[in-house]
């Protein structure tokens, strides 16, 4: 019941124009920084580590224009119910979508790699509308199943498949020699049991997830990471696909999961208010440290 109620209200909210659902955004932003103060004490504690050459006065700029786009992206969220094709691709720009094509005329798969940095959830809708190929989102569920599922069929609206981190292996067996994307958010904390690699990441020792390279070498695949950008428009972004490793299996060991992580630190360095900030994100450390 909760969850038909849930779905029924994000559904309805969805039909909102943008103008209105920004309105909401607004109101938002005045509740979760100036009146509740959500997260503060994380967002805040990670930009000083990950910026410890950066003045007070640089690092409350930077938590405030997070804490200005984190609504923006939570309404355009809720857009994704009721979004139009025409709306993503009008929203969301490929500079370069050869990039991937080009993979796909060789007859190769491709391993895609992003984080949660711009929209990373519309990016799925565009992702799904820029090929016939299949789509592979790959994700974390989250312990509350009912959102799990209202969100999963949102995602895989326009033909995305959501695949749960570990059943990446079948899928990669089925799909053997067939173009494809995989694509995996690959800034997420891991569990210990998960990755035991450890690496410097925005001036911090960081847990890091070592599955895309697993899979990578696997397959022998390229990996292309997936920038994508806010443009100077409210709700308008920009995709640009880079590939970083062409042959992965002349890469050795963690050499992969240093490269894709390096350039997501450039860019968050670039443009630092777009990445995730609230997320907890050094919460794991060694456990002769921990």
């Amino acid at each position: 019941m909760k969850k038909g109620i849930l779905h029924f209200i994000l559904q309805a909210m969805s039909r909102m124009p943008f103008w209105m659902l920004y309105g909401i955004s607004d109101v938002l932003y005045v509740l979760i920084y100036h009146l509740l103060g959500y997260r503060k004490k994380v967002v805040f504690k990670n930009l000083r580590n990950s910026f410890p050459e950066k003045s007070e006065a640089e690092i409350k700029q930077i938590a405030k224009e997070f804490y200005r786009y984190f609504p923006d992206i939570i309404v355009e969220v809720i857009k994704m119910f009721s979004i139009k094709p025409e709306q993503v691709k009008e929203r969301i720009e490929l500079l370069n979508p050869e990039e991937i094509y080009r993979h796909f005329d060789a007859e190769k798969a491709v391993i895609g790699v992003t984080a949660h940095y711009g929209n990373w959830e519309l990016g799925i809708h565009r992702l799904s509308l820029m090929t016939d190929y299949e789509r592979l989102v790959i994700y974390k569920p989250l312990n509350n199943n009912d959102i799990n599922q209202i969100y999963n069929g949102v995602r895989t609206r326009f033909g995305a498949t959501m695949v749960p981190m570990k059943q990446i292996l079948r899928h990669i067996v089925r799909l053997k020699n067939t173009p494809h994307i995989s694509m995996f958010v690959a800034d997420q904390t891991p569990l210990y049991q998960d990755s035991d690699y450890f690496m410097t990441f925005l001036n911090q020792e960081t847990l890091v997830y070592t599955g895309t390279e697993r899979i990578a070498k696997m397959t022998n695949n390229p990996v292309v990471f997936c920038h994508i950008g806010r443009k100077s428009k409210r709700g308008y972004y920009f995709c640009k696909f880079t590939t970083l490793v062409e042959t992965p299996s002349n890469y050795g060991d963690h050499e992969i999961t240093k490269i894709h992580n390096e350039f997501t630190e450039q860019i968050i360095r670039e443009q630092p208010p777009y990445w995730l900030w609230s997320h907890n994100r050094w919460k794991r450390q060694r456990k002769d440290k921990a």
